[in-house]
This record gives structure tokens, C-alpha cells and sequence, in this order.
């Protein structure tokens, strides 16, 4: 008996073995579930349709506010300081002629009338001698001589002396008045005093510096242009300076001034012709009139001298255009749009101007088209899209939501 269970029960265990496996694998094939096969997967991309519009280029650039006259008062005599204006200070406005100092004008009063008398004592010995020269005509004629008199009989040296003292004391009186006048400090322009270097009291000589004042009828703006930018300008040439040319362009300035955003028109004047060898650009000039509306000629808002603004300048017309944002567009001049199948597909463009924001497409797109402005890091044509707002009837069969 032991030996039978010896040879059978091996046997039996593996026989028993056997039939357990068979039996998991039949349960296990009774339990298995029948994968659905998953249809191609369609991707979630953001769109916006192009749209065909005409516009002006607008090329921006940026400057500081500059006085078109600047002037440095100098003295031109010597004295002390006798009257100063209320207007002569930092940031005072002053008008045309008006007096803002006046040097000691006593000495120079009397050199003028000192000149004056002279004046008067040449113009008297002048008649003494012309007469003189008539008297001597006279007693020629009279006593009978023959000939023409010499011009010593008649004095003509004499009078010839005369006259030039006559000139020379003019000349010594002109010179006074305008050493009289050169005691009053005036200006021959409405402006505003940005230093003032003097004071009452103090005593100057010819050549000391006084203050600095500038004009505030108009005011300009240098405003650096690449060569690219002037693709998209109708500039005025280096020549061309008359501000009374409507086709120059018109330009927009602005600048935040406490919190909020101010801006004030302005107009291309001129171009100064010469490209700066550090930077190659080319500086074009904008005027601004009354900047500080003290003038009467202008309502905008006070545009301060040493302002840094930005600048919009309008530029040429570009009709039949679609503008798109800047990152829409591919390194190959390429975009994406969905098709009317919801499938991606590649488009090569024309693109007539690439700003930083924006570019500007002449060709190879129409109207409608919707261009994808979801980054895909490898798109394939063909691929199936979803857009993102389409309704789940909108969704082809075997299609799935992924982003």
C-alpha cells in the first residue's frame, strides 16, 4: 500500500494541477472585457478668424521735449545789478522786451551825453570851416583873380578834418546809446527762464554769465527711426523745412503724468539728414506749438520742456491687410489655421510688416480663415482639432476633448 501511494500520489497532485490551471484560464477568458478601440484623438486649439481691413501704419519711437531757441544771457557791460524782474527766476515766464535786469545805467548816461557834446562841438566847427570855405570863394571872386582857386584857398582840408570829426563824434554817440541800452537785459521772444545765475547787488563785467532762458512758442522732439521704420514713413527731406506742409506726418505723444496717461499732438517738421554713426538711425523732428498753453495757440494740457514721451507717428496706408498677433506667425513665415474639416493645416504668408506685437499679412490668407493662437510644439498636418467653445454635437464620432 505505501508503495503504491508512493508512485500515485505525485501523479495525482500534478494531474489535480493541471486541471486547476485549465479551469483559471477558461475562468479568466469567461471574464475578460472586449476593449473598445479608441478612435483617433483630436486636439483643443484656441482660434480667431481673420478679417481683411485697410489701416495707416503706425511707427512708434520715443524722445525727450527740447525748446526749439535756447538762449545764455551774457552780460555785455560792466556794473552791478540795479533791478531784477519778478519773473526773473527758475520757471518764470516772461514776455518780449520785457526788462528781467537792469545794470547800474549812471556812467553810461553820462558817457552819452559827454558824446553828445561832442557831437555838437564837430558839428559846430564843421559850419565854422564851411563857412570859412564860402567867405574864401567869395574874396576870389572878388578881388578879380583869374582861374579856378586851389583847394588850400578854400579850405577844403580843413573842412574835409571837420566832417570826419563829425562822423567819428556820431559814431562816439552811437556807441553810447548802446552801452546805455545794453544795461537793461531783455529778450526778443515770449519765454521762460530755466536758470538764473545773477542776482540784485551783485557786479558783472562784460561776458559774465547771467541765466538761461528759451523760446515757448513751439517746442521739438527728436525722435530716433530705424531704416526699417522708414519703409512705412512719408518723410520730409533734409531740405524741406516749411511746417506748412499738410503731407508731413502727424504725430501723438504721450507720457504718464501723475497716474494718468496724457497725450498731445504734434506734426513732422523736418528730417536732420544725417544718420547717427553709433546708433545708424535717422532723427526725424516733431514740433509741438504753445507748449505751455500760456500762448493762447494751444488747448491742450502743459507739455514741460525735458518731458520724455513716447510717439506714435502715423505712416503710410496699407489696404487688403489681416493683422494678427505677432506670435501666430512661425519662424518659416508660416501659420495654422483649423480647416473646414476641423483639421490643422499650414499656410505660408506674405507678411508685409512684423511689429513686436502685431504683424501684418498682404497674402496667402483670406478672410474667414480661422488661425490657431494655441502654441503646438510639433503640428502635423491633417491633425484633427477641437475648437475650444464648439458644442459636443459639433464633435466628429471617435473624436475625444484633449488639450
Amino acid at each position: 500500500m505505501q508503495k503504491f501511494l508512493k508512485f500515485t500520489l505525485p501523479l495525482g497532485l500534478i494531474i489535480a494541477s493541471i486541471v486547476f490551471f485549465a479551469g483559471m484560464v477558461a475562468w479568466s477568458k469567461s471574464q475578460q472585457v472586449e476593449r473598445k478601440e479608441e478612435g483617433e484623438q483630436a486636439i483643443l486649439v484656441d482660434t480667431i478668424e481673420a478679417e481683411i481691413t485697410s489701416l495707416n501704419f503706425v511707427v512708434n519711437s520715443q524722445g525727450t521735449v527740447r525748446p526749439r531757441t535756447e538762449t545764455t544771457l551774457v552780460s555785455e557791460v560792466s556794473g552791478k545789478i540795479v533791478s531784477v524782474s519778478a519773473d526773473f527766476v527758475a520757471g518764470g515766464f516772461f514776455h518780449a522786451g520785457e526788462v528781467l535786469l537792469e545794470i547800474d545805467p549812471s556812467d553810461y548816461q553820462t558817457a552819452l551825453r559827454r558824446a553828445e557834446a561832442g557831437l555838437a562841438s564837430k558839428i559846430a566847427r564843421l559850419a565854422d570851416e564851411t563857412a570859412r570855405s564860402e567867405q574864401a570863394l567869395k574874396d576870389w571872386n572878388n578881388m578879380g583873380r583869374k582861374g579856378a582857386p586851389s583847394d588850400l584857398a578854400l579850405r577844403k582840408p580843413q573842412m574835409a578834418d571837420a566832417r570826419a570829426n563829425v562822423s567819428a563824434a556820431e559814431a562816439d554817440v552811437q556807441k553810447a546809446q548802446r552801452d546805455l541800452e545794453r544795461t537793461q537785459i531783455t529778450v526778443p521772444y515770449d519765454g521762460l527762464v530755466r536758470q538764473k545765475s545773477v542776482d540784485i547787488g551783485q557786479y558783472v563785467t562784460p561776458g559774465t554769465r547771467l541765466g538761461v532762458s528759451f523760446a515757448i512758442k513751439t517746442a521739438e522732439v527728436r525722435l530716433p527711426l530705424s531704416s526699417s521704420d522708414l519703409a512705412y514713413l512719408n518723410l520730409p527731406s533734409a531740405t524741406e523745412v516749411s511746417n506748412q506742409d499738410k503731407s508731413f506726418p502727424d504725430v501723438s505723444l504721450s507720457t504718464t503724468v501723475a497716474g494718468k496717461l496724457v497725450t498731445w499732438q504734434a506734426k513732422i517738421i523736418r528730417t536732420e539728414g544725417v544718420v547717427d554713426e553709433a546708433s545708424r538711425v535717422l532723427y526725424a523732428v516733431a514740433e509741438v506749438t504753445d507748449p505751455y498753453g500760456v500762448l493762447g495757440q494751444s488747448h491742450q494740457q502743459e507739455l514741460k520742456v525735458g518731458t520724455f514721451v513716447n510717439a506714435k507717428i502715423q505712416g503710410l496706408p496699407a489696404n487688403n491687410v489681416v493683422v494678427l498677433p505677432r506670435y501666430v506667425l512661425r519662424s518659416d513665415n508660416s501659420i495654422m489655421i483649423a480647416n473646414d474639416r476641423n483639421e490643422l493645416e499650414i499656410l505660408a504668408v506674405t507678411v508685409l510688416r512684423a511689429e513686436p506685437r502685431n504683424v501684418y499679412i498682404s497674402a496667402g490668407i483670406n478672410a474667414g480663415d480661422r488661425v490657431i493662437t494655441t502654441t503646438l510644439d510639433a503640428p502635423v498636418p491633417g491633425t484633427k482639432l477641437v475648437l475650444n467653445g464648439m458644442q459636443e454635437s459639433e464633435v466628429q464620432p471617435g473624436e475625444s476633448r484633449e488639450q
